[in-house]
Protein backbone atom coordinates (compact mmCIF):
# COMPACT_ATOMS: atom_id res chain seq x y z
CA UNK A 1 0.00 0.00 0.00
CA UNK A 2 2.63 2.28 0.49
CA UNK A 3 3.40 5.05 -2.61
CA UNK A 4 5.74 6.72 -1.35
CA UNK A 5 3.95 9.82 -3.07
CA UNK A 6 5.27 12.24 -0.16
CA UNK A 7 8.24 13.78 -1.81
CA UNK A 8 6.60 14.78 -5.23
CA UNK A 9 3.04 15.99 -3.56
CA UNK A 10 5.37 18.29 -0.99
CA UNK A 11 7.58 19.31 -3.86
CA UNK A 12 4.49 20.45 -5.67
CA UNK A 13 2.99 21.86 -2.72
CA UNK A 14 6.38 24.13 -2.64
CA UNK A 15 5.24 25.80 -5.85
CA UNK A 16 1.63 25.66 -5.75
CA UNK A 17 0.09 25.17 -2.55
CA UNK A 18 -2.38 27.77 -0.29
CA UNK A 19 -0.44 29.83 2.13
CA UNK A 20 -3.26 32.72 2.30
CA UNK A 21 -6.52 31.03 3.88
CA UNK A 22 -7.51 32.95 7.22
CA UNK A 23 -6.56 29.93 9.40
CA UNK A 24 -3.35 29.28 8.02
CA UNK A 25 -2.39 32.97 9.59
CA UNK A 26 -2.60 31.84 12.97
CA UNK A 27 -2.87 27.89 13.36
CA UNK A 28 -4.22 27.86 17.14
CA UNK A 29 -5.78 24.53 17.77
CA UNK A 30 -9.37 26.28 18.57
CA UNK A 31 -9.60 28.13 14.57
CA UNK A 32 -7.83 24.94 12.65
CA UNK A 33 -10.69 22.83 14.48
CA UNK A 34 -13.46 25.50 13.74
CA UNK A 35 -12.53 25.70 10.25
CA UNK A 36 -12.45 22.08 9.50
CA UNK A 37 -15.62 21.56 10.91
CA UNK A 38 -17.08 24.47 8.59
CA UNK A 39 -14.83 22.83 5.50
CA UNK A 40 -16.54 19.63 5.96
CA UNK A 41 -18.49 19.06 2.91
CA UNK A 42 -18.00 22.90 2.46
CA UNK A 43 -16.12 24.63 -0.51
CA UNK A 44 -12.73 26.81 0.82
CA UNK A 45 -15.08 29.83 -0.94
CA UNK A 46 -17.70 29.03 0.73
CA UNK A 47 -16.26 28.99 4.29
CA UNK A 48 -13.57 32.11 4.69
CA UNK A 49 -16.30 34.71 4.99
CA UNK A 50 -18.12 32.87 7.46
CA UNK A 51 -15.21 31.84 9.28
CA UNK A 52 -13.90 35.18 9.46
CA UNK A 53 -17.16 36.53 11.04
CA UNK A 54 -17.30 33.19 13.15
CA UNK A 55 -13.68 34.15 14.65
CA UNK A 56 -14.32 37.92 15.06
CA UNK A 57 -17.79 36.87 17.17
CA UNK A 58 -15.81 34.03 18.87
CA UNK A 59 -12.47 34.67 19.15
CA UNK A 60 -11.18 31.87 21.68
CA UNK A 61 -12.76 29.03 22.59
CA UNK A 62 -14.06 30.68 26.19
CA UNK A 63 -16.10 32.82 23.79
CA UNK A 64 -18.04 30.02 22.08
CA UNK A 65 -18.59 28.35 25.28
CA UNK A 66 -20.38 31.60 26.53
CA UNK A 67 -22.69 32.01 23.38
CA UNK A 68 -26.14 31.14 23.02
CA UNK A 69 -27.71 29.01 20.47
CA UNK A 70 -28.89 31.98 18.47
CA UNK A 71 -25.77 34.02 18.25
CA UNK A 72 -24.39 30.90 16.97
CA UNK A 73 -26.60 29.71 14.47
CA UNK A 74 -27.21 33.44 13.25
CA UNK A 75 -23.64 33.58 11.95
CA UNK A 76 -23.59 29.99 10.99
CA UNK A 77 -27.19 30.38 8.88
CA UNK A 78 -27.09 29.95 5.34
CA UNK A 79 -23.71 27.58 5.97
CA UNK A 80 -26.10 24.27 6.26
CA UNK A 81 -25.66 21.15 7.94
CA UNK A 82 -26.47 22.72 11.19
CA UNK A 83 -25.82 19.80 13.57
CA UNK A 84 -21.56 20.65 13.26
CA UNK A 85 -22.81 24.44 14.33
CA UNK A 86 -24.74 22.74 17.53
CA UNK A 87 -22.02 20.24 18.22
CA UNK A 88 -18.98 23.03 18.08
CA UNK A 89 -21.01 24.51 20.60
CA UNK A 90 -21.40 21.17 22.78
CA UNK A 91 -17.74 21.06 22.25
CA UNK A 92 -16.63 24.27 23.13
CA UNK A 93 -18.85 24.24 26.26
CA UNK A 94 -16.47 20.47 27.31
CA UNK A 95 -13.30 22.20 26.23
CA UNK A 96 -13.46 24.87 28.24
CA UNK A 97 -15.07 22.90 32.03
CA UNK A 98 -12.88 19.73 31.01
CA UNK A 99 -9.49 20.57 29.35
CA UNK A 100 -8.99 23.95 31.13
CA UNK A 101 -10.06 25.60 27.97
CA UNK A 102 -7.46 23.63 25.67
CA UNK A 103 -8.31 21.34 22.92
CA UNK A 104 -7.09 18.02 23.67
CA UNK A 105 -3.52 16.99 22.14
CA UNK A 106 -3.90 13.54 22.34
CA UNK A 107 -5.92 11.38 19.30
CA UNK A 108 -8.52 9.53 22.10
CA UNK A 109 -9.70 12.60 23.81
CA UNK A 110 -10.13 14.86 20.64
CA UNK A 111 -12.48 12.21 18.91
CA UNK A 112 -14.42 11.85 22.27
CA UNK A 113 -15.38 15.33 21.61
CA UNK A 114 -19.16 16.17 19.46
CA UNK A 115 -18.29 16.24 16.10
CA UNK A 116 -14.88 15.20 16.22
CA UNK A 117 -14.41 11.74 13.71
CA UNK A 118 -11.02 10.34 12.62
CA UNK A 119 -10.09 12.29 9.97
CA UNK A 120 -10.98 15.98 11.63
CA UNK A 121 -8.79 14.70 14.35
CA UNK A 122 -5.93 13.78 12.69
CA UNK A 123 -6.42 16.91 10.58
CA UNK A 124 -6.93 19.27 13.74
CA UNK A 125 -3.75 17.37 15.03
CA UNK A 126 -1.30 17.56 11.97
CA UNK A 127 -2.06 21.46 11.12
CA UNK A 128 -1.92 22.91 14.37
CA UNK A 129 0.92 20.40 16.60
CA UNK A 130 2.42 18.39 13.36
CA UNK A 131 1.40 14.88 14.90
CA UNK A 132 1.99 12.57 12.52
CA UNK A 133 -1.68 12.21 11.68
CA UNK A 134 -3.54 10.59 8.88
CA UNK A 135 -6.42 12.50 7.05
CA UNK A 136 -9.18 11.21 4.70
CA UNK A 137 -11.40 14.67 3.74
CA UNK A 138 -13.06 14.16 0.68
CA UNK A 139 -10.48 15.62 -0.95
CA UNK A 140 -7.32 13.69 0.20
CA UNK A 141 -10.35 10.40 -0.21
CA UNK A 142 -10.10 11.42 -3.62
CA UNK A 143 -6.43 11.72 -4.42
CA UNK A 144 -5.65 8.58 -3.09
CA UNK A 145 -8.73 6.40 -4.72
CA UNK A 146 -6.96 7.10 -8.29
CA UNK A 147 -3.30 7.10 -7.35
CA UNK A 148 -4.12 3.49 -5.47
CA UNK A 149 -7.25 2.99 -8.08
CA UNK A 150 -9.52 2.26 -5.43
CA UNK A 151 -12.86 1.33 -7.18
CA UNK A 152 -15.84 1.13 -5.18
CA UNK A 153 -18.00 4.22 -3.25
CA UNK A 154 -15.52 5.17 -0.36
CA UNK A 155 -18.69 5.25 1.71
CA UNK A 156 -18.55 1.40 1.94
CA UNK A 157 -16.74 -0.07 4.60
CA UNK A 158 -14.33 -2.29 2.85
CA UNK A 159 -13.49 0.41 0.39
CA UNK A 160 -13.12 2.77 3.31
CA UNK A 161 -10.48 0.77 5.03
CA UNK A 162 -8.53 0.18 2.11
CA UNK A 163 -8.52 4.19 1.75
CA UNK A 164 -7.22 4.48 5.45
CA UNK A 165 -4.23 2.00 4.95
CA UNK A 166 -3.25 3.90 2.03
CA UNK A 167 -3.57 7.16 4.25
CA UNK A 168 -1.40 5.77 7.18
CA UNK A 169 1.21 4.02 4.86
CA UNK A 170 1.69 7.38 3.01
CA UNK A 171 2.05 10.39 5.67
CA UNK A 172 4.97 10.81 5.88
CA UNK A 173 6.80 11.24 9.70
CA UNK A 174 8.47 14.58 8.50
CA UNK A 175 6.13 18.23 7.11
CA UNK A 176 2.97 16.13 8.29
CA UNK A 177 1.88 19.47 8.72
CA UNK A 178 2.61 20.72 5.14
CA UNK A 179 2.08 16.83 3.61
CA UNK A 180 -2.02 17.43 5.39
CA UNK A 181 -2.06 20.86 3.84
CA UNK A 182 -0.49 19.63 0.37
CA UNK A 183 -3.12 16.40 -0.07
CA UNK A 184 -6.32 18.47 0.27
CA UNK A 185 -5.03 21.36 -1.81
CA UNK A 186 -4.15 19.02 -4.47
CA UNK A 187 -8.01 17.34 -4.46
CA UNK A 188 -9.55 20.83 -4.16
CA UNK A 189 -7.50 22.53 -7.23
CA UNK A 190 -6.08 19.89 -9.16
CA UNK A 191 -7.50 16.39 -8.53
CA UNK A 192 -11.18 17.56 -9.32
CA UNK A 193 -14.17 15.10 -9.00
CA UNK A 194 -14.86 15.76 -12.47
CA UNK A 195 -12.65 17.04 -15.19
CA UNK A 196 -9.31 16.50 -13.14
CA UNK A 197 -6.08 18.62 -14.74
CA UNK A 198 -4.14 15.31 -14.96
CA UNK A 199 -1.88 17.38 -16.94
CA UNK A 200 -0.59 19.44 -14.05
CA UNK A 201 -0.74 16.66 -11.49
CA UNK A 202 2.36 16.16 -9.66
CA UNK A 203 1.22 12.49 -9.33
CA UNK A 204 0.40 11.57 -12.76
CA UNK A 205 3.21 9.22 -13.53
CA UNK A 206 2.22 7.28 -10.46
CA UNK A 207 -1.50 7.43 -10.64
CA UNK A 208 -2.69 3.74 -11.34
CA UNK A 209 -6.58 5.39 -12.27
CA UNK A 210 -4.97 7.16 -14.72
CA UNK A 211 -3.01 4.66 -15.84
CA UNK A 212 -5.83 2.19 -16.30
CA UNK A 213 -8.28 5.00 -18.03
CA UNK A 214 -10.05 4.60 -14.68
CA UNK A 215 -10.34 8.15 -13.61
CA UNK A 216 -13.68 9.56 -14.26
CA UNK A 217 -15.31 6.16 -12.10
CA UNK A 218 -12.76 6.73 -9.27
CA UNK A 219 -14.04 7.30 -6.70
CA UNK A 220 -17.25 5.95 -7.08
CA UNK A 221 -20.59 7.85 -6.36
CA UNK A 222 -23.03 7.43 -4.14
CA UNK A 223 -25.62 4.43 -4.92
CA UNK A 224 -27.93 6.65 -6.84
CA UNK A 225 -31.24 6.90 -4.58
CA UNK A 226 -35.00 7.99 -5.02
CA UNK A 227 -35.10 11.42 -2.74
CA UNK A 228 -38.69 10.98 -1.85
CA UNK A 229 -40.70 14.60 -2.31
CA UNK A 230 -42.37 15.89 0.70
CA UNK A 231 -44.42 19.25 0.62
CA UNK A 232 -45.01 21.30 3.98
CA UNK A 233 -47.22 24.63 3.82
CA UNK A 234 -45.80 27.49 6.08
CA UNK A 235 -47.36 30.11 7.13
CA UNK A 236 -46.12 33.74 6.55
CA UNK A 237 -48.15 35.68 9.12
CA UNK A 238 -47.16 38.97 8.66
CA UNK A 239 -48.26 42.47 10.58
CA UNK A 240 -48.89 46.11 9.50
CA UNK A 241 -45.70 47.06 10.42
CA UNK A 242 -44.30 43.83 8.17
CA UNK A 243 -42.95 42.08 10.86
CA UNK A 244 -42.89 38.20 10.57
CA UNK A 245 -43.74 35.41 12.90
CA UNK A 246 -41.14 33.04 13.34
CA UNK A 247 -41.31 29.84 15.21
CA UNK A 248 -37.98 27.96 16.44
CA UNK A 249 -37.37 24.66 15.41
CA UNK A 250 -37.19 21.49 17.97
CA UNK A 251 -33.58 20.88 19.12
CA UNK A 252 -33.43 17.45 16.81
CA UNK A 253 -34.35 17.11 12.90
CA UNK A 254 -33.62 19.17 10.49
CA UNK A 255 -32.89 22.88 10.60
CA UNK A 256 -32.68 22.46 14.66
CA UNK A 257 -32.74 25.16 16.35
CA UNK A 258 -33.32 27.00 13.49
CA UNK A 259 -35.93 30.04 13.36
CA UNK A 260 -38.35 29.19 10.74
CA UNK A 261 -42.01 29.75 9.65
CA UNK A 262 -45.00 28.06 11.65
CA UNK A 263 -46.13 25.17 9.87
CA UNK A 264 -49.35 24.24 9.45
CA UNK A 265 -50.78 20.82 9.86
CA UNK A 266 -52.83 19.43 6.34
CA UNK A 267 -56.30 18.86 8.40
CA UNK A 268 -56.41 22.81 9.82
CA UNK A 269 -56.96 26.10 7.25
CA UNK A 270 -55.06 29.06 7.13
CA UNK A 271 -57.43 30.63 8.81
CA UNK A 272 -58.70 28.30 11.57
CA UNK A 273 -54.56 27.96 12.67
CA UNK A 274 -54.75 31.97 12.64
CA UNK A 275 -57.70 32.49 15.04
CA UNK A 276 -56.34 29.25 17.41
CA UNK A 277 -53.03 30.28 17.77
CA UNK A 278 -53.19 34.26 17.58
CA UNK A 279 -56.71 35.14 18.44
CA UNK A 280 -57.61 37.31 15.20
CA UNK A 281 -58.34 36.52 11.44
CA UNK A 282 -56.13 37.11 8.72
CA UNK A 283 -57.01 40.46 6.36
CA UNK A 284 -56.30 38.19 3.60
CA UNK A 285 -54.42 34.91 2.05
CA UNK A 286 -52.75 34.48 -0.63
CA UNK A 287 -50.38 31.61 -1.22
CA UNK A 288 -46.68 32.74 -2.61
CA UNK A 289 -44.65 30.96 -5.19
CA UNK A 290 -43.62 27.73 -4.05
CA UNK A 291 -39.92 27.38 -2.66
CA UNK A 292 -37.83 23.80 -3.30
CA UNK A 293 -34.96 22.70 -1.09
CA UNK A 294 -32.70 20.10 -1.44
CA UNK A 295 -31.65 17.66 1.45
CA UNK A 296 -29.68 14.39 1.38
CA UNK A 297 -32.51 12.42 1.65
CA UNK A 298 -35.44 13.79 0.26
CA UNK A 299 -36.33 17.18 -1.62
CA UNK A 300 -38.67 19.53 0.45
CA UNK A 301 -41.25 21.66 -1.18
CA UNK A 302 -42.21 24.54 0.60
CA UNK A 303 -45.70 25.88 0.08
CA UNK A 304 -45.50 29.52 1.99
CA UNK A 305 -49.32 31.08 2.43
CA UNK A 306 -49.28 34.85 3.02
CA UNK A 307 -51.61 36.23 5.76
CA UNK A 308 -51.60 39.56 7.36
CA UNK A 309 -52.67 40.63 9.97
CA UNK A 310 -54.60 43.65 11.25
CA UNK A 311 -55.40 43.22 14.44
CA UNK A 312 -53.42 42.90 17.35
CA UNK A 313 -52.55 39.39 17.88
CA UNK A 314 -52.65 37.83 21.24
CA UNK A 315 -49.59 37.11 23.46
CA UNK A 316 -48.18 33.50 22.49
CA UNK A 317 -47.72 30.81 24.59
CA UNK A 318 -44.06 29.47 24.93
CA UNK A 319 -42.61 32.99 24.61
CA UNK A 320 -39.37 31.76 23.60
CA UNK A 321 -40.21 29.83 20.84
CA UNK A 322 -42.03 32.48 19.12
CA UNK A 323 -40.87 35.54 17.31
CA UNK A 324 -42.17 38.79 15.19
CA UNK A 325 -39.10 39.27 13.58
CA UNK A 326 -38.91 43.23 12.10
CA UNK A 327 -35.36 42.50 9.93
CA UNK A 328 -32.92 44.29 12.68
CA UNK A 329 -31.81 41.29 14.75
CA UNK A 330 -29.85 38.75 13.05
CA UNK A 331 -31.71 35.08 13.32
CA UNK A 332 -29.94 31.71 12.25
CA UNK A 333 -32.49 30.86 9.61
CA UNK A 334 -32.47 28.31 7.14
CA UNK A 335 -30.93 29.61 3.88
CA UNK A 336 -34.35 28.99 2.15
CA UNK A 337 -36.66 30.57 4.54
CA UNK A 338 -34.50 33.80 4.64
CA UNK A 339 -34.88 34.32 1.52
CA UNK A 340 -38.62 34.04 1.57
CA UNK A 341 -38.47 36.26 4.65
CA UNK A 342 -36.05 38.82 2.91
CA UNK A 343 -38.01 39.21 -0.35
CA UNK A 344 -41.26 40.82 1.86
CA UNK A 345 -41.29 44.44 2.11
CA UNK A 346 -41.04 45.18 5.90
CA UNK A 347 -43.65 47.71 6.84
CA UNK A 348 -45.48 47.49 4.02
CA UNK A 349 -47.22 44.51 4.71
CA UNK A 350 -47.18 41.95 1.70
CA UNK A 351 -44.93 39.80 -0.59
CA UNK A 352 -42.49 42.10 -3.22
Amino acid sequence: MRLMIAPQLLAWWDKHGRRQLPWQKDRSPYRIWVSEIMLQQTRVETVIPYFERFMASFPEVEALAAAGDDEVLAIWAGLGYYSRAHNLLKAAGIVVTQHGGELPRDFDSLVALPGIGRSTAGAILALAHGQRRAILDGNARRVLARVGAVEGWPGKASVSRTLWRLAEANTPSERVRDYTQAIMDLGATVCLRHRPRCGSCPLADCCSARKKGLTTGIPAPRPASNRPLKRSSMLVVQRPDGAVLLRRRPPTGIWAGLWSLPTLANEESARDWCGRVLGCRPAGQAELKPVRHGFSHFELEIRPIHLPVSAPPRELHDGDQWRWHDGEQELGMPAPIRRLVDSLEVGAGGPR
